[in-house]
């Protein structure tokens, strides 16, 4: 199994900023990408932006110019710096990850979440 483990969410003013972390552990043989999602309240859960293994990222217009994904591959670890944060930005956000096990079977995995909220 791979877990995955989050950390940096709080209470921020808007225009402030937050930066997530998500550490992957468990029986990885490589890891194809990495990303962050979220959830607001009474929204379905929408893709906030990814990083292949390859360094191809991808964002939601909505957090363009914003927010920044990085990831450090030895650590597999990824990160997204949150900047000038509005409250629309408020919700859940979960690390997602998908590769291959050590048993070369495909794994797709989710962190437990973790509350960022944006308010005065």
């Amino acid at each position: 199994q791979v877990q995955l483990v989050e950390s940096g969410g709080g209470l921020v003013q808007p225009g402030g900023s937050l930066r997530l972390s998500c550490a992957a552990s468990g029986s990885i043989l490589s890891i194809n990408a990495m990303g962050w999602y979220r959830q607001a309240p009474g929204k379905e859960r929408e893709l906030v932006a990814a990083v292949t293994f390859g360094g191809s990222r991808n964002y939601a217009d909505s957090v363009k110019g914003r927010f920044t994904i990085s990831r450090d591959i030895a650590k597999n670890t990824v990160y997204l710096q949150m900047n000038s944060l509005k409250p629309d930005d408020t919700g859940v956000y979960y690390c997602s990850t998908d590769g291959y096990n050590r048993n070369y079977q495909t794994f797709h995995s989710w962190g437990q979440g973790t509350q960022v909220t944006v308010s005065s």
